[in-house]
């Protein structure tokens, strides 16, 4: 780092990527600063700098081998491997520099005293992790998968069997399915769609609720959509429409995949479009005929990777809906919670795949609603919105949601 930079860096102050640091810290609290940045975004910790941005330089000998052997090595789990440097400064003063990227096998952990000890970055402070923030860095380190946890509450009887007998069957590859209560809670204990309890009674997990329930949102308040539509473009006036839509992701069909598929019964993602129709699209006459023919503002193939992706990658341990509101100019799609580990916007419309919940992704691929590649957003989303209204599709990316902005196509084609 050049001592310009260094010193743009200081007279800024700290932020929730920039630490200040004397070396004589204790190892156990530098080891403390470390693990909270690691388990947000990385960033900076600058030893020889206090509190107020002063600059006392290092007096420490072997400051580097202390920071790698002695911090990292005996406090910090799991492995952390930052880059070290020092610049000189003012006086002869030398500054060392702890460069941190963001971690990729979070919870990184502090150990003392026998225990292990989770922190997390909160603005320009340090703080214990609470028990939701701990569930979600295990989550977005792959450790934890919510979408297995049990809904207290539910049983066999609020899952659909049509609708598993036909997973099962037709496109899972079974040749028979279970004739009775116990042989189908063993089967679907063994897929992940139910969970034994303590005293030998199931309960559904979440993705089974999500995937096959009756009314999900009855026991999980954060399923389904919440569909809202406004003339203007902001939500200053009374909404056009406004409405939760309930049920199971999947559609209920008959027949078999060789022989033809017929729906008999939709699922989440066609009652929504059934719903957001009438403000989503409009009848055209057609040139040829008497015909009327729908033109939708927005591509369809690309509003539905979206929808889809938003419910399958949501963060369930986040209680809000997945959120979905048309204006005059643009429809938008939040889904709850951020982007997995170290995803990134960037990355996600480069083609990278690191899904939440492989349960559902799989479950769904199988039945064809999300891309089989699992490449939606670079296949579909980005050039089928550019080619209907001629501009970029936007992403935001927040630790507290994901939400995409397509614009209105002019042509409402």
């Amino acid at each position: 780092m050049l001592k310009s930079d260094l010193l743009e860096i200081i007279a800024n102050g700290e932020n929730s990527s920039v630490e200040f640091k004397r070396d004589d810290v204790r190892p156990e609290q530098l080891a403390k600063e470390i693990v909270a940045l690691a388990n947000l975004n990385g960033g900076l910790i600058l030893l020889g700098v206090d509190d107020s941005g002063t600059i006392v330089g290092t007096s420490r000998q072997d400051l580097e081998a202390w920071v790698m052997d002695t911090v990292l090595g005996k406090y910090i789990h799991p492995m952390i491997l930052p880059v070290y440097e020092e610049v000189v400064v003012e006086s002869g003063k030398r500054v060392g520099i702890i460069s941190l990227t963001q971690g990729t096998t979070k919870p990184y952990v502090v150990r003392k005293n026998g225990g292990e000890f989770i922190y997390i970055r909160l603005g320009s402070t340090t703080r214990q992790a609470t028990r939701e923030q701990q569930m979600r860095l295990f989550q977005t380190g792959g450790l934890l998968h919510t979408e297995i946890l049990p809904v207290s509450g539910t049983s066999l009887r609020d899952l659909s069997v049509a609708r598993l007998e036909d997973y099962l069957l037709n496109l899972f590859g079974e040749r028979e399915v279970p004739t009775d209560d116990l042989g189908w809670e063993q089967r679907l204990e063994g897929l992940g769609w139910v969970a034994k309890q303590p005293g030998g009674h199931h309960v559904c997990t979440v993705s089974g609720l999500i995937l096959f329930g009756r009314a999900p949102h009855r026991y999980l308040p954060q399923a389904g959509i919440r569909w809202m539509a406004f003339a203007g473009d902001s939500m200053e006036y009374q909404s056009l429409d406004d409405a939760l839509l309930d049920g199971p992701l999947v559609g209920l069909f008959q027949g078999s995949v060789g022989g033809g598929r017929e729906r008999i019964e939709t699922g989440l993602i066609e009652r929504f479009e059934e719903r957001a129709k009438p403000f989503l699209s409009t009848d055209v006459p057609t040139v040829e005929s008497m015909r009327r023919e729908r033109r939708w503002h927005y591509p369809l193939e690309a509003l539905r990777e979206a929808i889809m992706n938003a419910l399958v990658h949501r963060d369930w341990t986040r209680m809000p809906e997945v959120e979905v509101v048309a204006y005059s100019d643009r429809i938008e799609i939040k889904s709850p919670g951020s982007l997995v580990n170290s995803m990134t916007v960037e990355k996600m419309i480069a083609g990278q795949r690191v899904p939440r919940n492989p349960h559902l992704t799989e479950v769904m691929r199988d039945y064809g609603y999300v891309d089989a590649r699992g490449m939606g957003v670079r296949r579909k989303i980005v050039p089928l919105v550019r080619a209907a209204t001629g501009e970029d599709a936007r992403f935001e990316a927040t630790e507290d949601y994901v939400r995409v902005i397509m614009p209105r196509s002019a042509k409402e084609s």
